[in-house]
């Protein structure tokens, strides 16, 4: 059997326009993922102490960062105050 990297794997991927459509589908999921994650390394918090001011639980937070939820906007705000971090949604055209 022959090994093949992750890389060559998404090298032929993306040459597939089905498989590159339906992962700009998850591009919001992964933004929000990636920025929560970065501002909570930059403020040097865990997930618990993120969490416990949010007044949620760890396990949200995990999901959030993890791309896979669909957070409330409330939610998302609660958040982003916890990190003592400001909210933007925007469209884009």
């Amino acid at each position: 059997m022959k090994h093949v990297s992750f890389d060559d794997l998404e090298k032929e991927w993306l040459k597939d326009p089905e498989f590159v459509k339906e992962l700009a589908k998850l591009e919001p999921e992964y933004q929000l993922a990636r920025s929560l994650i970065n501002a909570r390394i930059k403020k040097n918090l865990t997930q618990t102490q993120i969490a416990k001011k949010a007044k949620t639980d760890q396990a949200t937070i995990s999901r959030l960062e993890s791309g896979v939820s669909k957070p409330s906007i409330s939610l998302l705000q609660k958040v982003a105050a916890a990190l003592g971090a400001r909210l933007s949604i925007r469209f884009e055209i």
